[in-house]
């Protein structure tokens, strides 16, 4: 059976995903500002201003999702070394093998998932 086929392995390979982003996201932020220092930019009067407002805002968010994404798999992590993997965060029951393998982070079963307000 491949590694990546256990919990421990799937989550090993979302935090890797995850890091790998954080990296690259990391970059093209830190990019996106070291160009706008080189040019003065009036975002509000700059044609171009608004679209590099933008893309720093984007990027940003995109670079939000990330870590939220990594402190999620690490704290699945930590349930696994604690034993409670696995199990819902809201109501106890087990978790869907078949969820998990998709979202191997996942905290809560699928009916307290679509219970939860968004």
């Amino acid at each position: 059976m491949p590694e990546y086929a256990s919990p421990a392995g799937r989550l090993a390979a979302e935090r890797a995903d995850a890091l790998a982003r954080i990296t690259g996201l990391s970059s093209d932020f830190d990019q996106i500002v070291a160009a706008n220092a080189l040019v003065a930019v009036d975002d509000e009067h700059d044609p171009e201003g608004s679209s590099t407002a933008f893309e720093r805002a984007h990027v940003a968010a995109l670079l939000a999702q990330a870590r939220q994404r990594l402190a999620e798999v690490d704290r699945a992590l930590e349930r696994l070394a604690a034993g409670d993997y696995g199990r819902c965060d809201t109501c106890g029951r087990p978790i869907a093998d078949a969820r998990l393998e998709v979202r191997p982070a996942a905290a809560t079963c699928v009916m307290c998932a679509e219970a939860r307000p968004r």
